[in-house]
């Protein structure tokens, strides 16, 4: 466990919470040849390029599919040092000088050396590309790789133009001051982070190595990510520092049953978020009718319904620009989750689409992706969608979709129940309104759940049932048509027998003796 960098450093070695395009392992220390790969690294990761907050070199452990090889080689003592006193010297050598963090680590009795590089504040650097006489140039990350910024097309020309500013949740919030933050707060995160800085009695040093501070006209001031994760109040700095939970009663425009507020810090405030709509979401078994097998299936799979609520407080506004808070809207048959504002240019509609790959654009929030990835409540980046994609799948559900406007001002991710619940939901539903007689309701509760989920034979039956009630046996046949050509053919005897005895209770006996002919129609064999 570390006592200098804020991070758990077995999960650096193993990458967990860490992108391994952030991650650069080296086997062993000779100042010739891996002293100034280390360099031309440590500038790119200085650089950030993709808005991630650097990065870290790990000396005296090799590599394999992106993991350390445990146990590591290991380093001596003498070589941890000399890599040090290199390293130290030759970063003189970036232009503008860069400092990186070193932390000498004791892993499975072998000496490492962790170089933590995070993001410059001091615009573009610049390194020397080891040749002779050496040309400084621009590195930049691109996935695994150093690159010559200059040497990729007309990646130099954005990557100056990015660096022209500090990211928004980097920069030092002038109006508040260090006490406004919660060393309890900072203590609990980096207890859940792993991080040996918990040792460290001194708080304002603990908040210096964490860089959630910095100072400004001489005086230490917090980072706006150090008040979003730590603040007693968050919301006294920022308006939208909150998510909103509403459930309504039926679609848009239909009455509000519960409404729900989460504030407080960023992970807290997510971690109640998602405990609350946990607990909203059903789990069911539901056994074949051979009754040799079962399915469990769940309303909301709660992986996908955790991936895209944590996304949208990773890459969410949250500047004075920005007063919308993230939104969670609980309609009877789906979810719908929007932030503001929308993705960052370069990520378009087809990106949302399965199976597509999203480009490696530069990140709207470095530093609180960083933070929520040592709580483990974010993954590495650009892994989010497929795994929305899959729990659905697997869960037997529709498909996500995602949608944001033209002018890239909103976001909307929503998720569809599952279709065994949508119609659970939809027959309940009009029980409840017919308990309160309220028979039209009910009917157009069972209608509009059928017309978007036909082939669900509980559905069919509820609105073959709703139609006859209604006097409408024509409307009722219609239904049992309609569902006859999207279910399965082991699903109609019943929905059949249903529509039979339906019709038998209006005073239909023909119809109602066709009905009973197709529900003992013989099923195929397999």
């Amino acid at each position: 466990m570390s006592a200098i960098v804020p991070i758990d450093v077995d999960g650096l070695l193993r990458n967990r919470g860490v992108e391994s395009e952030r991650v650069e392992f080296k086997a062993s220390w000779d100042p010739a040849t891996t002293g100034p790969q280390v360099l031309r690294t440590i500038c790119a990761f200085a650089n950030d390029y993709h808005n991630l907050n650097g990065g870290y070199v790990v000396i005296g452990a090799a590599e394999r599919g992106g993991r350390a090889v445990l146990p590591p080689a290991g380093l001596s003592d003498a070589e941890v040092e000399a890599a040090q006193k290199w390293i130290r010297g030759n970063c003189k050598r970036i232009d503008p000088p860069y400092v990186p963090v070193f932390s000498p680590e004791t892993v499975d009795d072998r000496r490492i050396l962790v170089v933590w590089a995070p993001a410059s504040d001091t615009g573009a650097h610049r390194a020397p590309d080891g040749r002779d006489p050496p040309r400084h140039r621009y590195w930049i990350r691109l996935g695994a790789e150093t690159v010559d910024a200059e040497g990729r097309g007309g990646l130099l020309t954005s990557f100056l133009r990015q660096k022209t500013g500090v990211p928004w949740d980097d920069r030092a919030a002038r109006g508040a001051s260090v006490e406004d933050m919660s060393e309890t707060r900072v203590r609990e995160h980096l207890r859940s982070a792993g991080s040996g800085l918990l040792r460290e009695p001194d708080a304002r040093s603990v908040y210096r190595r964490m860089r959630i501070v910095s100072r400004v006209n001489g005086r230490e001031a917090p980072r706006n990510v150090g008040l979003l994760f730590f603040a007693r109040d968050p919301g006294q700095w920022f308006r939208c520092a909150m998510i909103e939970v509403v459930q309504f009663a039926s679609d848009r425009g239909g009455d509000t049953q519960e409404e729900r507020t989460f504030r407080g810090g960023l992970s807290d405030r997510l971690r109640e978020c998602l405990n609350y709509l946990g607990g909203l979401s059903t789990g069911y078994l539901q056994k074949s009718t051979s009754g040799f097998q079962s399915r469990r299936w769940e309303s909301y799979p709660l992986a996908a319904l955790r991936e895209i609520v944590v996304n949208a407080a990773y890459h969410s506004g949250y500047d004075e620009s920005q007063p919308e808070p993230i939104k969670v809207y609980l309609f009877p048959g789906r979810i719908e989750v929007a932030s503001y504002p929308g993705p960052v240019p370069g990520i378009e509609r087809r990106h949302f689409l399965p199976g597509a790959e999203v480009p490696s654009v530069p990140a709207r929030n470095r530093r609180i992706g960083e933070f929520l990835k040592d709580l483990e409540l974010a993954e590495a980046r650009l892994s989010g969608l497929p795994k929305v994609f899959k729990a659905m799948e697997d869960n037997g559900s529709p498909p996500p979709s995602f949608d944001f406007d033209e002018g890239r001002t909103w976001f909307r991710a929503v998720l569809r129940a599952h279709p065994q619940y949508e119609a659970l939901s939809a027959a309940r539903d009009a029980a409840e309104l017919r308990v309160v007689g309220d028979r039209e309701g009910a009917f157009r509760r069972i209608e509009s759940a059928w017309e978007s989920n036909p082939a669900s034979p509980l559905l069919a039956v509820e609105a073959i049932r709703a139609c006859v009630e209604t006097g409408d046996a024509v409307r009722a046949g219609e239904v049992f048509r309609t569902f006859a050509k999207h279910a399965s053919e082991s699903a109609v005897p019943r929905v059949a027998d249903a529509l039979a005895g339906a019709l038998a209770s209006y005073g239909d006996r023909l119809g109602a003796e066709r009905a009973r002919r197709r529900a003992r129609r013989p099923e195929p064999a397999l």
